[in-house]
């Protein structure tokens, strides 16, 4: 039976989530559909156009993202010290951009008067509101809804055009945030839709080598930081540098027509992480197989579980493929 989202996301152990979401109908969300000829590569546009006006509205930054032919992966943080920050009025302006509210927040956000008896509905609907910007349910819900009536219309259909609901996964340390995003990064290239990194077309990982290509990072997508460096704000915390580098030398590998192998700088990164190469290799190419719930250490699985009353032994088996023996 599919678990409540409430009983799977807990921020007080992690703010980061691997979410999935698959098509139902043979009918593609991208690509070549070799039954009925037609390409739907422009759909892949769509998804990404929407997932950073998501992101500019909701209190969720987006790590990394891949937009396949017949699914889609996003790695989100939930930003939750960003929308207990909001101002009251800044709730209602982020809600309004995506919903129109009723009309007692819509005077409020204009800044008009608000009458007495009416404050105490008013302050109802901003906490709901506020709750829902750092929800990562709403937060798909608005991705995929949109999609599916805009592929609907397209293909001149009516009915489901998602795979029930989305999957979502709670990455409960820094290991598997990099895990899984180095997974969501490949994806491509072990579908092999691409050569390279680079040619990865509607993924994070290609938006961040061109950003890095200027000495910059995508202003959308989660920043990395370093650890050296004070003041710096919420992101990442690695060298892009050293991110890019092991992406590269883990693509490689996974072609079979590229001689590659895990660089100095590379192995140092997994060693910081207490991941063995070979455990490595397997994590980034059977991410999605290994993992149909929480992913950290057993430690972090443990209190994850506590905390949301679940039994530990459904997940600690497939975690032991993070860490050495």
């Amino acid at each position: 039976m599919p678990r409540p989202r409430r009983t799977q996301i807990s921020v007080e152990d992690t703010p980061y989530y691997h979410c999935c979401s698959r098509v139902v109908r043979r009918a593609f969300l991208c690509g070549d559909d070799a039954y009925s000829g037609k390409n739907y590569d422009h759909r892949r546009g769509w998804v990404e156009s929407l997932l950073f006006e998501l992101e500019a509205v909701f209190a969720i930054d987006v790590a990394a993202f891949a937009v396949m032919s017949n699914h889609l992966h996003v790695v989100l943080r939930v930003d939750i010290d960003s929308a207990n920050c909001w101002t009251d009025r800044e709730v209602l302006e982020q809600w309004h951009k995506l919903f129109k509210g009723d009309e007692l927040t819509q005077k409020f956000a204009k800044g008009e008067l608000v009458e007495v008896h009416e404050v105490n509905r008013l302050k109802h609907s901003i906490a709901i509101y506020r709750s829902r910007l750092c929800d990562i349910s709403w937060f798909m819900r608005c991705l995929n809804e949109p999609i599916a009536r805009q592929a609907n219309q397209e293909d001149n259909c009516t009915g489901r055009f998602w795979e029930g609901r989305f999957k979502s996964q709670a990455l409960l340390d820094e290991a598997a945030v990099l895990a899984c995003m180095t997974y969501v990064d490949l994806n491509p290239i072990r579908a092999q839709l691409a050569d390279t990194p680079e040619q990865s077309d509607h993924t994070s990982i290609q938006l961040r080598i061109r950003a890095a290509l200027k000495g910059e990072q995508p202003k959308n997508l989660l920043p990395f930081i370093s650890n050296e460096r004070d003041n710096q704000p919420n992101g990442i915390a690695f060298l892009l540098s050293d991110y890019l580098e092991l992406v590269d030398d883990t693509g490689r590998i996974i072609r079979s027509d590229k001689r590659g192998a895990i660089s100095i700088n590379s192995a140092k990164l997994l060693a910081r992480l207490n991941i063995p190469h070979d455990n490595w290799l397997k994590l980034t190419t059977e991410f999605g197989k290994l993992f149909h719930g929480p992913v950290g250490t057993l430690q972090a699985l443990t209190d994850y579980c506590e905390h949301l009353e679940k039994r530990r032994r459904h997940f600690a088996a497939s975690c032991q493929h993070f860490h050495s023996n």
